[in-house]
């Protein structure tokens, strides 16, 4: 059985991609994606197709497409944090971020590999059409080993001064500036930040929290190591024994940390929100369930998934791509 110019294996009737579509009544590009399987043509269109295509001994040949398009298909997923107890692979980052990348590239006719950043020598990956980064790291340091690749790169993270790759994320200022204004309505002057601000998309937290604040309150930065809930309550520890510390609000870069800060709080006695307010950043399922209910600043994660995806393809394709922020919103809640 022979392999036509479209990429179609098919019998000995010679015939091509454009007659089964003839056939079936519907466009070539109908025909490739029901044979691909793909959720853009409806389930009975899909069956159709394919049941024609086995009547005619069809079956779409990938390796002879992807070979004359010079492509893979498949686009390189990169999670640049490393997996710890406190921090689960299985935590909503960056699992949402992977169902709406995968949601939009599978679409697409994309496969996803995915991958950690120590293991870019893999075949599968060096073969990918584009790679998409989830976080990137300290310092940069992750986006910077990636652009050395020569594939197309969109990141997840925040915008970086002289960066030359796409970036998708959060307005971290405002989602800061929020965590601001909250505390500024509630009196609340003695403050703390809890992250490390080497963090591109930490140091934007920040910054937006210290400028919003200005001088209406104090900020004193702590800066832990990890996003884990026990670095958030050994950092808030370590600042609760010094004598003097006074503390009536503190802004945490991420909902393990502030429910770590919380803990620590509460092994001194200091009532949440009644001595201190905490908000956390995120927004994950557990924010809510947490006692009492963690105030959150909400990141779409999903939708930047897809965002993510889309801006990849658009890059392999050739068209121009910008770099894009998604809005964040303050769950107010107990805390």
């Amino acid at each position: 059985m022979a392999a036509n110019k479209s990429g179609i294996r098919n019998s000995d009737a010679g015939l091509t991609m454009e007659d089964l579509a003839r056939m079936a009544g519907v466009s070539k590009i109908t025909v490739s994606r029901a044979l691909r399987d793909s959720p853009l043509v409806t389930p009975e269109t899909r069956e159709k197709i394919r049941q024609l295509a086995s009547e005619q001994g069809y079956r779409l040949n990938v390796s002879a497409r992807n070979l004359r398009m010079g492509r893979s298909y498949s686009v390189a997923v990169v999670v640049e944090m490393t997996p710890v107890k406190g921090r689960p692979m299985s935590d909503p980052y960056p699992l949402e971020l992977l169902g709406g990348i995968t949601q939009e590239l599978t679409t697409a006719g994309y496969s996803v590999v995915l991958t950690s950043k120590h293991l870019l020598d893999t075949a599968p990956v060096q073969g990918a059409d584009g790679m998409i980064l989830l976080g990137q790291g300290s310092h940069s340091e992750a986006a910077h080993a990636l652009q050395q690749t020569s594939l197309p790169l969109v990141v997840w993270g925040a915008p970086e001064p002289g960066g030359h790759y796409i970036v998708v994320g959060s307005d971290n200022r405002a989602g800061g500036a929020s965590a601001a204004h909250r505390f500024i309505e509630q009196g609340r002057r003695k403050l703390v930040f809890l992250g490390d601000v080497d963090h591109a998309e930490v140091q934007e937290r920040c910054a937006g929290f210290i400028n919003t604040i200005g001088e209406q309150g104090s900020v004193h930065i702590l800066r832990p190591k990890a996003f884990t809930f026990e670095a958030g309550f050994e950092c808030m520890s370590a600042l609760l024994k010094k004598k003097g510390t006074h503390v009536d609000g503190v802004f945490a870069a991420s909902d393990t940390l502030a429910m770590g800060a919380i803990r620590a709080l509460a092994e001194k006695e200091l009532r949440v929100p009644e001595a201190v307010s905490v908000i956390g950043y995120d927004d994950t399922p557990s924010a809510a369930s947490f006692v009492p209910p963690l105030t959150s600043v909400h990141q779409y994660l999903r939708d930047g998934g897809v965002l993510l995806a889309k801006k990849m393809l658009a890059l392999i394709e050739g068209q121009p791509v910008q770099s894009e922020m998604l809005p964040t919103t303050l769950m107010v809640r107990h805390t």
